[in-house]
């Protein structure tokens, strides 16, 4: 029996992200219960955070800042030094309690993180574009309509509408595309995608009219025209025949 994955990287990387966070806060954690024993707390606290926020650097950095630090002790006074550090070391219930509420803290703001990021319109759009890509057409109209309900952006609403149009719901998408227009979206093949979909729904007069505006766009008035545009002359010229009395 043989297994297929398809995954792509964008979607790995959402996969993977949660978890290299969380490991990145535990390693933090670590090098904070470690650091206290033979940092001033200002200092192991600022090691705890470069292990948060740049884990590959920093940690790295402190095995060895405390390798040379092991190696510059004493060996004769360690026992004097032990007795030193735990006669001016904080109570035990503290030096469990700073580490407990560090973990506490950074573990929430992660998670807090995460939930943010994963409701954001940005996320819901890369979701969407990663549906796309894997040919899942309804979880990609689930995510433009996830993202209009945070952000009414006209240019979600147009892809959303083209995706209804490439399922069949002329309707749904002749809506979204009039809205996207009025709410000012600014691509030239506005025009001509409402005109195919009135000609969907057979509704040819309407459509004409929408073929007359996509040729006095600038994607058909520019020097190097859309090839859509020969395509529409010939609608146009077509339906203005059909008008001419014989």
């Amino acid at each position: 029996m043989t297994f297929k994955f398809d995954i792509s990287a964008g979607e790995f990387f959402e996969l993977i992200r949660p978890a290299v966070l969380v490991l990145s806060a535990l390693a933090s954690i670590g090098v904070l219960t470690s650091a206290r024993r033979r940092f001033v707390n200002y200092v192991a606290i600022g090691w705890a955070l470069g292990t948060l926020f740049f884990p590959l650097i920093t940690l790295p950095l402190y095995l060895i800042a405390r390798f040379i630090l092991q190696r510059s002790e004493p060996p004769a006074h360690a026992g004097a030094e032990e007795r030193k550090t735990f006669s001016s070391s904080p109570a035990p219930s503290w030096r469990i309690a700073i580490p407990l509420v560090y973990a506490a803290v950074v573990l929430s703001l992660i998670a807090f993180y995460l939930y943010w990021d994963h409701q954001s319109v940005d996320s819901h759009l890369a979701r969407a574009a990663q549906a796309k890509l894997s040919g899942k057409r309804g979880g990609t109209i689930d995510e433009y309509r996830a993202a209009l309900k945070l952000e009414a952006n006209p240019h979600t609403r147009k892809l959303l509408a083209i995706e209804l149009a490439d399922t069949g719901d002329w309707t749904g998408a002749l809506f979204e595309l009039r809205k996207a227009e009025q709410d000012g979206e600014t691509d030239d093949l506005m025009a001509f995608y409402i005109a195919t979909l009135l000609d969907s729904l057979n509704l040819p007069n309407q459509a004409t009219l929408e073929y007359q505006r996509f040729l006095e766009s600038r994607a058909c008035t520019q020097p190097l025209p859309d090839k859509r545009c020969s395509g529409a002359s010939v609608r146009v010229q077509a339906a203005q025949a059909a008008r001419r009395p014989r």
